[in-house]
């Protein structure tokens, strides 16, 4: 079993926060029990696959007539303390224009629209890449691979202070090792791998 970096969390702790904070608080503080589940592969796989078809798909679904695409990029910072590996960046016109401007790609496996979480976890990104390449970043899609169909997230100055005031909560948990709330809707427990470890959801 891999220990978890404690020094930076991952993007997508920021996205499952929202959705469910004891998820991330599991992962860390008892990194042992998490299960790796047929849909966490099956999402790998679809990602990948996804990549094959970008390169040969238009920049119009991002609303852009020209960029610069990069997949697959990793992203480090030891000042947000966040890590992550963003599936898509698109620089206009392109990285090595003084005046570019990088739209990030998020690509996500299902049909429904994207919920606060997802958006935060572009917003996440989002603020990563602008640190690492020194480029603003205004706009963010998240790319529905079943429906072939892109959702523009707008990088608004208050979902940049969610991001900021998640990545907050998420480690003050990890470092108090205090075991956070469930979440209100106990329909997300339904099938969460971690619901026997909840003696109090039922």
């Amino acid at each position: 079993m891999t220990t978890p970096d404690l020094d930076t969390i991952e993007v997508s702790d920021i996205k499952q926060w929202r959705y469910c904070p004891r998820v991330v608080w599991y992962t860390y503080c008892l990194p042992a029990i998490r299960p790796k589940t047929d849909l966490m592969r099956q999402g790998a796989a679809s990602h990948r696959a996804e990549e094959d078809r970008e390169e040969r798909r238009s920049l119009r679904t991002y609303g852009l007539k020209n960029g610069e695409r990069f997949f697959h990029v990793y992203l480090r910072s030891e000042r947000l303390g966040v890590r992550g590996i963003l599936d898509l960046a698109i620089a206009v016109p392109n990285r090595s224009d003084p005046a570019a401007k990088v739209v990030v790609v998020d690509y996500k496996d299902s049909e429904q629209d994207a919920g606060p979480h997802f958006k935060l976890q572009v917003g996440a990104y989002a603020l990563l890449i602008e640190e690492a390449w020194g480029l603003p970043v205004e706009t963010g899609w998240i790319y529905h691979i079943p429906l072939r169909k892109a959702e523009k997230v707008p990088i608004s100055p208050q979902l940049r202070k969610n991001v900021i005031e998640t990545i907050a909560a998420v480690q003050k948990a990890i470092q108090t090792e205090a075991l956070p709330p469930p979440p209100t809707s106990r329909a997300l427990c339904v099938n969460c791998e971690f619901r026997r470890f909840c003696n109090d959801v039922v």
